[in-house]
């Protein structure tokens, strides 16, 4: 049994930006590249699976992973919990790290201390987006593979199986969560990839930053000293989830009807 895997979902029909996780940050590497290269702090290679889709698109994905030899998993296109779930059972993870392949300048150190905190057995989650106080992209989750097969049985909403821990976060009740939180509230801040001007900012950071991986501590050092960076993307809303409670709202009114 893998103790704990690090599973990156990661696919190349986004709406807004298509293929972005493999649009090139700097020389020679991709988001996707940059994704891994910090994760490699914390997780041996053998440990980190990229999870895509069935769709003859991201065949691109599953050609990038055979060439850097990363194990890579191909599983349903929304229904990503169905997606986490068949990849960790397919490897045998007993606790699973969850990580978007838009979030390049994850920083291993957050990763490492929700790791701590798992390993001391008191939690079926911890993340740092129960209540966000990081800047969006440098999210990370890990659960216990009870906590996923529980909600993998149980999650009926669309955006309960899109964004795999919704159902997880709601149920304090059933689940044991931790929050780790910044030491000052910075989720106004956007380095994940989902936009033009995101993808224009993080050129703008990996440019500048020359450390390998880079850091929350480099981020605010350069965000400190280059507050104008900030501008590029500021003006973008992050409604990835708020969309999907839309299809909620459908789905519900849906089964009302059809009832």
């Amino acid at each position: 049994m893998m103790e704990i895997g690090c599973i990156i979902q990661a696919r190349m029909g986004s709406t807004r930006l298509p293929g972005k996780v493999l649009e090139e940050l700097e020389e020679g590497k991709t988001c996707l590249d940059s994704v891994i290269q910090q994760l490699e702090d914390v997780f041996d290679k053998k440990n980190i699976v990229i999870a895509t889709t069935n769709l003859e698109e991201d065949k691109i994905i599953e050609q990038f992973c055979k060439e850097r030899e990363i194990n890579v998993f191909k599983g349903e296109t929304k229904n990503v919990l169905d997606r986490y779930y068949k990849c960790a059972k397919e490897f045998d993870m007993q606790n699973i790290v969850r990580v978007t392949s838009d979030c390049p300048l994850i920083d291993p150190g957050i990763v490492f201390e929700l790791i701590k905190k798992m390993n001391t057995g008191e939690f079926d989650y911890v993340s740092n987006v129960l209540k966000r106080t990081f800047p969006i992209g440098l999210d990370a989750e890990i659960f216990t593979f009870y906590a996923l097969e529980q909600s993998w049985k149980m999650s009926e909403l669309p955006s309960e199986r899109e964004h795999v821990t919704p159902f997880i976060k709601k149920n304090s009740n059933i689940f044991k969560q931790y929050n780790l939180e910044n030491n000052e509230n910075k989720s106004d801040i956007r380095v994940t990839l989902d936009m033009p001007e995101d993808l224009m900012l993080i050129r703008k950071v990996v440019s500048k930053i020359k450390n390998r991986p880079i850091r929350y501590n480099d981020l605010e050092k350069l965000f400190e000293k280059e507050p104008e960076i900030l501008s590029i993307n500021k003006n973008i809303k992050h409604d990835g989830y708020e969309r999907s409670l839309n299809d909620d709202r459908d789905f519900i009114l849906s089964d009302e009807n059809n009832g």
